[in-house]
């Protein structure tokens, strides 16, 4: 018989603080939603008990709910507008799971889908009224200040769940929520084009064996900033953007991921999010994203552009959906690498992705300054669980 170990006595009974806690897929992420009442206000504190729930740091998160993959160590605090206009504030915050820091520089897109379901099944949002089959959501994403709108199909009982639509990355279909990031323009730096350009040579430091360099980019800020770059001038074929076995073998090489960080940290200087370049990674790792962009590997693929997104230093799986705001208004910008590679749509802007296809709605209004008119994707979201998750007191005390 091994040693047995003695609890420390406890007045209330309980040995940790229990949370009110929903786990839901957003789109083609998973994440943890939370009440924003139900959490101590933005600061240390508050980081301190998001790491304990999610097990970080930690690559395996074995000691918290996090999945230890970057598609699902993300986070949605919901509560209460603080702006006119809007029916709920969002947080989003990309946890890490190697280093004890919560990211809310930027919004994950397929986080956002759930939020107006969450917010009308938690009753932070009035009934469905009788005969009400859609409800529009507009949520005030506090990273950004942007209003994004989603609009949720709704039955007597709440946010629909069953559905026709797919959406790659995702098995099986769900209901339609549609996704409209038309206010997203500008949405860290405050400029659709943040250098003023449309496509720039950017100066990135070398390393790795790669001396420095200068590579043509496309900087960009809707939705997300990001930072487009040729996937050839990476030396990469543009059907390995379209193949999630060839992008993975690709993106395997640790060399190569530690230039596109370089790259991303060049661009982040230069969109004025850090200082440095170094600093990237460690105050800013979720913001900018790096997109490698090329033409659609045949004429009868249903692609209009291939891209592989590349974030928190790792492959994306899919594609963000923020990402595909970004790439949708690039797209349809003349003079950007992404206009360049991508064929003229004839409708939604198809990107070929690692996990399949991503359709995007997109209007930009070109001129001397830019605007982005429409942003609108269709995605799916679902509640997987709820109930309570719990942190040691020790973490959060009592008062």
């Amino acid at each position: 018989v091994g040693p047995r170990c003695t609890a420390p006595a406890s007045s209330s009974g309980i040995m940790q603080r229990s949370i009110r806690t929903c786990l839901m897929r957003g789109g083609s992420s998973k994440g943890v939603y939370l009440h924003a009442k139900d959490l101590p206000a933005p600061g240390p504190l508050r980081d301190n008990v998001i790491l304990r729930l999610f097990g970080s740091p930690d690559t395996r998160q074995i000691d918290g709910l996090g999945g230890a993959d970057v598609l699902t160590s993300k986070l949605a605090i919901v509560g209460p507008p603080s702006v006119p206009g809007a029916d709920v504030d969002y947080t989003f915050g990309q946890v890490s799971f190697v280093s004890s820091q919560v990211d809310y520089k930027g919004n994950c897109g397929n986080i956002s889908a759930g939020v107006g379901s969450f917010a009308i099944d938690e009753g932070l949002l009035p009934p469905p009224g009788a005969g009400e089959t859609h409800r529009v959501v507009r949520i005030h994403n506090t990273n950004t200040s942007a209003i994004l709108k989603a609009t949720v199909p709704i039955g007597a009982h709440g946010a629909e769940v069953d559905g026709s639509t797919a959406i790659s990355g995702v098995p099986g279909t769900g209901a339609c929520i549609d996704l409209d990031f038309s206010a997203t323009s500008g949405s860290v730096t405050g400029k659709l084009l943040p250098s003023g350009h449309r496509s720039e040579m950017l100066s990135v430091a070398g390393g790795d064996g790669h001396g420095p360099e200068e590579l043509e980019v496309t900087l960009l800020d809707a939705g997300q900033p990001t930072v487009f770059v040729r996937s050839a001038d990476l030396g990469l074929a543009p059907t390995t953007c379209a193949s999630s076995v060839l992008t993975a073998v690709a993106l395997a090489d640790a060399a190569l991921l530690r230039r596109i960080e370089r790259i991303r940290g060049a661009g982040a200087v230069r969109m004025g999010i850090v200082q440095t370049w170094q600093e990237a990674e460690e105050k800013s790792p979720y913001t900018p994203f790096v997109v490698l962009v090329g033409p659609a590997p045949g004429a009868d693929e249903p692609k209009d552009l291939t891209a592989t997104c590349i974030f928190m230093q790792q492959l994306h799986k899919a594609y963000p959906v923020t990402g595909s705001v970004a790439t949708t208004a690039a797209a349809l910008l003349p003079g950007t690498i992404v206009h360049t590679a991508a064929k003229p749509p004839t409708g939604a802007l198809r990107i070929g992705h690692p996990s399949g296809v991503m359709e995007v709605e997109g209007c930009v209004e070109d001129g001397k300054s830019p605007t982005l008119v429409r942003a609108s994707i269709a995605r799916t979201a679902r509640r997987l669980m709820d109930g309570s998750a719990y942190v040691p007191w020790a973490v959060w005390p009592k008062l």
